[in-house]
């Protein structure tokens, strides 16, 4: 089943859809649920009706069918939420950013995940323009994969948690690299250096991805273009702790409210001819091989490109295309 929100003007939480297989029509949903988030909080309910509405859409039997609208209509598929918990589940990410920043690795790094509380309170649309407001911020994309959860208990086992997947997204972790020193340095961790934050606009049930989905992580490539250029091609496998290992890290000590996003972290692979899913990689992997970085932050007019394909080539999650505005 492929989920998606669009704008509405009287409402932050927009208006829930049903989108084709192919992505060509829509139905509305809201008859079932007016929006994402509250479906999520009657997942039980709602999920069983949404899926056969999801069939007679695809089989053509639905009622009011209409044409997919133009992408700058969607919503981020989720507009805003209760909780977004993002980790940081590739190694090979963090082996990097801490050499960046001449920090020492953490000595639980293979068996505790890194995780930080993240803006959750508005996600910027797919296709809404990157605020920058000082160009020594340091604007970074990260481009990740995040699962929405049904209500987590908590102490929920890492393999329990799995069950409480509802849905996967893609992320556009925006992050100003500029503030992450300082604010780490206070030994308080990141607010300022994490603004809002964009989700694609379409939400998949992980039956969508068939054999793609194994073992709580995504075996597909993310598909990062930077200014139309390529920029990466990481793979979801090589994500060290699985979704159901972040979803219990998460849910140790606390509920998660139902509608709850976790993230994977920057999607990262050691292999180089795979790219980045961030600039600060590739800034830190020109500084190893060269002692240079040559490659700036982004700048008013650059544009970031996220999305994902099945082994057909067939897209997924639609895509986020952003640009960053200088304000």
């Amino acid at each position: 089943m492929k989920l998606a929100t669009l704008k509405n003007s009287k409402s932050k939480d927009g208006d829930l859809i049903i989108v084709s297989k192919d992505h060509k029509k829509y139905v509305s949903a809201t008859s079932i649920a007016p929006n994402l988030l509250a479906a999520m909080d009657h997942a039980a309910e709602t999920f069983p009706l949404l899926e056969q509405l999801y069939k007679k859409l695809n089989d053509g039997s639905a009622a009011d069918i209409k044409t997919i609208p133009s992408e700058d209509q969607f919503e981020s598929c989720l507009p805003r939420t209760w909780l977004f918990a993002d980790g940081s589940a590739f190694i090979h990410h963090i082996k990097l950013v801490r050499q960046a920043r001449k920090a020492a690795l953490p000595e639980t790094l293979l068996t505790v995940p890194l995780m930080y509380q993240a803006e959750s309170g508005r996600f910027l649309s797919p296709t809404e323009n990157i605020p920058q407001i000082d160009f020594s911020h340091g604007t970074d994309f990260e481009a990740e994969v995040g699962v929405i959860v049904d209500f987590v208990p908590k102490g929920t086992s890492a393999t329990e948690a799995l069950k409480h997947i509802k849905l996967i997204v893609l992320i556009n972790d925006v992050t100003l690299r500029g503030l992450i020193p300082d604010e780490l340095a206070n030994g308080f961790g990141f607010f300022q250096s994490k603004p809002n934050k964009a989700l694609s606009p379409l939400a998949l049930t992980p039956d969508e991805l068939g054999e793609a989905w194994k073992n709580g992580r995504v075996e597909l490539p993310l598909l990062v273009n930077y200014n139309n250029q390529f920029f990466g091609s990481a793979n979801g496998k090589e994500m060290h702790f699985h979704f159901g290992q972040l979803i219990a890290h998460a849910a140790k000590t606390r509920d998660l409210a139902a509608g709850s996003l976790i993230g994977s972290g920057t999607v990262s692979n050691e292999d180089r001819s795979k790219g980045s899913s961030c600039l600060v990689e590739k800034r830190t992997l020109e500084q190893i091989d060269h002692n240079e970085i040559k490659t700036p932050y982004m700048k008013s007019g650059d544009t970031i490109e996220i999305k994902m394909q099945d082994h057909q080539g067939r897209d997924l999650f639609g895509r986020i295309f952003q640009k960053v505005q200088q304000v």
